[in-house]
């Protein structure tokens, strides 16, 4: 009567959200002040100004019959042609309007890509620790999921990687800086990916593709993030606005088909049916043109870097084994013990909202999501000393 893949999906949400529901109910029953939700990656600090001054603009100026309407498929094309000449400006990549597709945000992106890519058998290898969702949008496609383990640092294993991927290998996804865990790859290492990419196409007689996931580019704390593009040719970079630019409930991004990748206009045609066959057609409008008017800013990372500090410092005098990420807001903790589900459920005994890492691929971690208001984490700080005081009796 239903489908069933898509009954199961629905019934049986994901972690992070499964625990941000959590957190609602828990507000409404003891107050929102009494609760330390660090669920949700939902940036807390404000767009940048030119969001808001670019909105105002453009609905004084611009008919609302054209700024509210259809445009494009792929996108506006003076909005494409900005992003393409952006790119081109910011990295020293060569871009095209032609190959820029804007979506529905970081989750259109990806399906869209893996959708235009995926054939019978294909295989799509993953970095753990990963973004949980990767594997549902990767098995819904058509393609099947392969996941190999970062180093102990949380970067690039090559020579786990050289293992994964195999001849049925028709991407590998990559996500720097890293969600859970703020890892930013560098230059050194996405070379060696490069060349490692190189010989395994060779080997298979076709293109293994690298597509690249980055909706938290500008989120950095000093660390730089190479454009892959510059060492790859095969790559497409699925982007999304959300966390840069405060918009996360907006849904805009865009898709950009590197112009020396193998077969460039067939892999955009193909990107393009696969938006059309996914519903996933003509991007919001006014954020389209929205985005343009802002790339390459950012809102304040120095709240998110003071935030970072904070729960860092205290939790590592603690006695929490952290990881101190080098960009995007969450930090990814060593659990006291190795049954990370199990230490999640005790923290809630003191109202701390922590997500297992489980659900990202690795075991004996959670994730804690800093992109909250600073109070919360002062507030939070005695429950976390108190949890961990209970694995030192």
């Amino acid at each position: 009567m239903l489908n069933g893949i898509m009954t199961e999906l629905g019934k049986e949400r994901s972690v992070i959200r499964e625990i941000f529901e959590y957190g609602n109910a828990r507000k409404r029953e003891i107050g929102a002040e009494n609760v330390f939700d660090f669920s949700l990656g939902n940036p807390s600090v404000p767009a940048p100004a030119c969001v808001r001054e670019e909105i105002g603009r453009l609905l004084s100026e611009m008919p609302a019959q054209k700024l509210h309407g259809y445009t494009s498929a792929a996108g506006d094309p003076a909005v494409r042609a900005q992003v393409a000449d952006y790119i081109e400006g910011a990295f020293g990549v060569p871009s095209r309007a032609d190959l820029v597709y804007m979506t529905c945000g970081a989750a259109a992106s990806l399906t869209i890509t893996l959708n235009a890519l995926c054939e019978a058998g294909d295989e799509f290898v993953v970095v753990a620790p990963y973004f949980p969702e990767y594997r549902v949008f990767i098995e819904r496609a058509g393609g099947r999921f392969v996941s190999v383990r970062a180093d102990e640092h949380f970067h690039l294993d090559l020579n786990a990687l050289e293992k994964a991927v195999g001849e049925r290998a028709k991407a590998v996804i990559i996500n720097s800086p890293n969600n859970p865990t703020g890892a930013v790859y560098g230059e050194a290492e996405l070379k060696g990916l490069a060349s490692l990419l190189k010989k395994k196409s060779a080997e298979r007689g076709a293109p293994v593709f690298l597509i690249v996931d980055e909706p938290y580019r500008e989120l950095t704390y000093g660390a730089v993030v190479p454009y892959p593009a510059r060492y790859y040719a095969d790559t497409v970079t699925c982007y999304s606005f959300s966390k840069s630019l405060s918009l996360a409930g907006e849904r805009i991004g865009y898709i950009s088909v590197n112009p020396a990748c193998t077969g460039a206009e067939e892999l955009f045609a193909a990107v393009c049916g696969a938006g059309r066959a996914l519903g996933y057609v003509c991007a919001p409008a006014l954020f389209q043109r929205v985005c343009a008017a802002c790339l390459g800013k950012s809102s304040d990372v120095n709240v998110y870097r003071e935030n970072r500090d904070l729960l860092c410092g205290a939790l590592t005098s603690y006695g929490y084994d952290c990881i101190p990420p080098e960009g995007a807001f969450y930090l990814f903790v060593k659990s006291p013990e190795a049954d990370a589900k199990v230490f999640c459920e005790r923290a809630k005994k003191y109202e701390l909202l922590l997500v297992p890492s489980d659900s990202f691929g690795v075991e004996g971690y959670v994730r804690v999501s800093y992109c909250v208001e600073r109070s919360v984490i002062e507030r939070s700080l005695p429950a976390f000393e108190r949890l961990v005081k209970e694995y030192s009796k």
